[in-house]
């Protein structure tokens, strides 16, 4: 059981002060500069599969699912057919920056949202198999769409750089005194879905 008074470090660097448009401004960014997330489903004997994705770059600035190109051929699709929660993890190793999307994901063949966010370069994820269907091209039938529609949010961000992050945790710790060198922030399902139906 969570118990908030023992686990200091997350007391101290929890900020609840920013409004929900900050936060996803924020969230973005962190994103973006990670470019790839690890998608975490389950399969039918409860065992958990983590795989490097890159997600399609938002189209507003309220929005926080994240949409992935996939191959509905590969395992990720009968793992999230049968469990339907996933969670998509971002690291930016150079700020420490980190960002955990948990929450379900929707499988969809929506051409129309395959070419608005195709490039050329995905073709070499699918491949051309001659066989005249599957060509590697957004009308290639495995290519489809996994849609995250996130419940919660939590991310982390620096505050200041890496050196002056490691010289902070060091006097702390010369103390004995907990130290935060960033932000925990959390964006609530309340806020999710207020933001999605600003979106709408």
């Amino acid at each position: 059981m969570a118990n908030p008074e023992l686990d200091t470090y997350s007391r101290i660097a929890e900020n609840t002060d920013i409004g929900p448009q900050q936060k996803i401004t924020d969230l973005q960014g962190v994103v973006k500069e990670a470019k790839t997330g690890m998608l975490t489903s389950r399969d039918v004997d409860g065992n958990l599969h983590s795989r490097a994705m890159i997600p399609c770059a938002p189209t507003s600035e309220n929005q926080v699912t994240l949409l992935f190109i996939a191959n509905n051929a590969s395992h990720k699709f009968p793992e999230i057919q049968n469990d339907s929660h996933v969670n998509v993890s971002f690291c930016d190793p150079s700020s420490t920056d980190w960002a955990s999307f948990s929450g379900k994901a929707r499988l969809s063949q929506d051409r129309d949202l395959v070419k608005k966010h195709w490039s050329s370069m995905l073709t070499a994820y699918f491949g051309d198999l001659k066989d005249g269907v599957h060509t590697g091209d957004s009308n290639d039938p495995r290519v489809s769409i996994i849609e995250v529609i996130p419940d919660e949010i939590r991310y982390w961000v620096a505050n200041s750089s890496s050196v002056l992050r490691t010289a902070q945790v060091a006097a702390s710790a010369a103390v004995g005194k907990a130290t935060s060198p960033g932000q925990l922030r959390t964006i609530t399902k309340e806020e999710i879905q207020l933001v999605s139906g600003l979106q709408k």
